[in-house]
């Protein structure tokens, strides 16, 4: 039986024609390089820039909220000296319970009790002349509703001399009235004994009986010249 040869014709594409000689092999491509490469640095330090500014920012805000405060206060206590008719205060470090408020304070020459302030005149005057100048410095004659303001007035002042107070009955009527509008309290009255005595007597001093020694109210002419005592409230900042 005869052998059947089946040929295949295979064609190599590209290949070289044989020279003889070795062929060297391909060269890798070269990588390409750009000119314009980025620098890494540049992100973190725009990212410190506005971390610095960020800070900055605040720091001014808190200065500004902290000088507008500082500003307010100061402010508020020129506005409140301003309003008081007095060119001197005394004041005294307290520990007091308001908001913002370190010292209380008295005019010059003014004597302190409690949380008021209270002047003692040399000058005399009827009690309507006495009143108005206790109003011309926004205050108003002594209101007494303790005891213990009583004791403590009456160490002040001069046994040989009598003290106008804000109690008043001007209608005549036997209505004793504060000027303050204080209600009046007949349990807190320190009246001498006998007085009030007389419906013609429409006004109050405060004055040293010899016999008993003591102080007390007595009831007077309006229009009877004596020294007076203001009151007013102490001046907080």
């Amino acid at each position: 039986m005869n052998s059947e040869i089946t040929y295949a014709e295979v064609r190599f594409k590209n290949e070289p024609k044989s020279s003889g000689t070795k062929s060297e092999p391909p060269t890798a491509p070269k990588e390409k390089t750009n000119p314009q490469k980025s620098d890494s640095s540049f992100p973190k330090l725009l990212a410190s820039l506005l971390i610095l500014l960020l800070l900055l920012t605040i720091s001014f805000l808190i200065a500004f909220i902290f000088f507008f405060q500082k500003y307010s206060h100061i402010h508020k206590e020129k506005t409140t000296l301003k309003e008081v008719p007095h060119r001197a205060l005394e004041c005294m470090k307290e520990n007091l319970t308001m908001e913002d408020k370190d010292w209380s304070c008295c005019p010059k020459n003014w004597t302190s009790f409690g949380s008021n302030c209270y002047f003692i005149s040399v000058e005399s005057g009827t009690w309507d002349e006495s009143e108005k100048k206790c109003s011309s410095v926004k205050t108003h004659l002594l209101v007494i509703t303790a005891k213990a303001e009583q004791e403590f007035i009456i160490q002040k002042l001069d046994k040989s001399s009598a003290y106008y107070v804000g109690l008043s009955d001007l209608q005549g009527k036997n209505n004793w009235q504060w000027v303050d509008q204080t209600p009046y309290n007949e349990s807190a009255t320190f009246w001498h004994s006998g007085e009030p005595n007389d419906l013609s007597e429409h006004c109050v001093i405060l004055h040293f009986r010899a016999s008993p020694r003591k102080w007390g109210w007595n009831d007077v002419r309006c229009n009877q010249h004596q020294k007076f005592i203001c009151k007013m409230m102490k001046i907080y900042l």
